[in-house]
């Protein structure tokens, strides 16, 4: 049987394969693993009930998952606190801030309508590993002993969630953004409310395009997914750059004034470097996923930042800088995680930091993302094989081989199976795009004509 869990909670097609039922569920297996330990037990000691922050984007299908949600979490003595419409990384932040035994985010990020999840957070905000998600999957199909009377959980509506969420986020800056003009798309998503709000409290003019959440919008055409109509609407305002979030608001991309797109690397680059000169990137070091532009690796070794490589996922960029304690780390789909204010990727954080080094350096977002050069990446999904040689086929390896000696220093390859399917992704790099969609062809080519089934 597949793992229900996947890369980020819980997700799929909402009243089908994400029902209310489920949520229910796993709501009380989320109660019976995350209440455990020391911290809920001595809040029964004290005659208190375990505490929970649920939170959605705006999505239709949240209205009943989260009711359902909450349901599941009272019904196991968990003490609900309902913070309404607001970013992922709000609730990431009010779990920690007001310190709840942990939380739950009704969100399927950048998915379309449809489509729903159900992600988890422990104590303190921070996503939960794959053992503990086992766990609650585990307790799904337990039976629970349920709690009655006066000791069944309470659920009532978190009043000032968002006012906490812009104070620490405005509590961010250094320094104003008095002077610039952005254009902020929200994809119609859980920022809708909160971004314009922080960016135009900090001192930017915002022109919103995609913040008109209707519950079947989000991600429609907008966001970060669809960064052509806000390149158009910053050339057509002549804004000085455009910022772009996802569904639940914990991704940020950008365009320059001219609409080039500024990805997640560059971003990172940007502030890694600005951090560095200022002393505010611990151990000068940079975490950043295999999929991360080689322009990235080596614009940090000219500025002298190390460089250290996850797996792809946010979770396990945000592993890798709890491990080792350090302040900056992120992937190239705009996930950012700046560990002195947040536990996870914060997309309106990034976008806050992004904008304040324009303010603070004078530069236009074009010249601070000079910072690196971003080579041709080409990436090629060979589908319906059997991945599982991939790493023992020697044709394959010399195939890898050869491109590798032709690439040089001058670019890379990688190729990564998929975890949810029959897949490998080829992914080169080079210097040039036609060197770039050759090798990378080739070696498609050549993992098809070994690996199929």
């Amino acid at each position: 049987m597949p793992r229900l869990f996947g890369t980020d909670g819980v997700r799929g097609l909402a009243n089908r394969d994400l029902t209310a039922g489920l949520a229910l569920g796993l709501a009380q297996a989320s109660a019976a693993v995350l209440t455990q330990g020391r911290r809920a037990a001595e809040r029964r000691a004290q005659g208190r009930r375990p505490v929970a922050v649920v939170a959605r984007d705006p999505r239709i299908s949240g209205e009943f998952l989260t009711s359902a949600v909450a349901a599941g979490l009272a019904s196991s003595g968990v003490d609900v606190l309902d913070a309404g419409v607001i970013p992922t990384p709000a609730t990431a932040f009010l779990i920690a801030d007001i310190h709840a035994d942990f939380g739950v985010m009704i969100s399927a990020s950048h998915n379309a309508a449809p489509d729903n999840g159900i992600k988890f957070f422990a104590f303190g905000g921070t996503k939960l590993p794959d053992e503990v998600e086992d766990r609650i999957e585990a307790h799904l199909d337990l039976d629970k002993l349920t709690p009655t009377g006066g000791d069944v959980g309470r659920i009532r509506r978190f009043a000032d969630a968002e006012d906490r969420y812009v104070v620490h986020l405005l509590g961010s800056l250094s320094n104003r953004l008095d002077g610039i003009h952005l254009v902020l798309d929200c994809a119609h998503g859980a920022a809708s409310g909160v971004s314009p709000q922080v960016f135009t409290d900090a001192g930017a003019r915002v022109t919103l395009i995609g913040a008109d959440p209707d519950g079947i919008n989000i991600n429609d055409g907008v966001g970060s997914t669809h960064l052509d109509n806000l390149a158009k609407a910053v050339v057509l305002h002549g804004a000085d750059l455009g910022i772009a979030h996802d569904g639940d608001a914990d991704r940020c991309l950008a365009v320059d004034h001219d609409g080039n797109v500024v990805d997640g690397d560059q971003i990172m680059a940007i502030l890694a470097v600005s951090m560095a000169e200022r002393g505010l990137l611990k151990d000068r070091t940079l975490v950043a996923t295999v999929m991360s532009n080689l322009g990235l690796r080596k614009a940090m070794a000219e500025h002298d930042i190390e460089v250290l490589q996850t797996r792809v996922g946010d979770r396990y960029v945000l592993e890798e800088l709890t491990a080792k304690g350090l302040s900056l780390g992120g992937e190239q789909s705009g996930h950012v995680i700046m560990t002195d204010y947040a536990t996870t990727g914060d997309g309106i954080l990034t976008g806050l930091q992004l904008v304040a080094e324009m303010a603070r350096t004078g530069k236009s977002l074009a010249e601070l993302a000079q910072v690196m050069t971003v080579y041709p990446q080409v990436l090629v999904n060979v589908r319906d094989i059997d991945h599982n040689a991939l790493h023992s086929d020697d044709e394959i390896a010399a195939a890898i081989r050869d491109a590798e000696a032709e690439l040089g220093d001058s670019g890379r390859v990688l190729l990564r199976p998929s975890g949810t399917e029959p897949m490998v992704r080829v992914m080169v790099e080079a210097a040039d795009q036609p060197t770039a969609d050759r090798l990378a062809h080739q070696l498609a080519d050549v993992v098809r004509t070994r690996l199929t089934r």
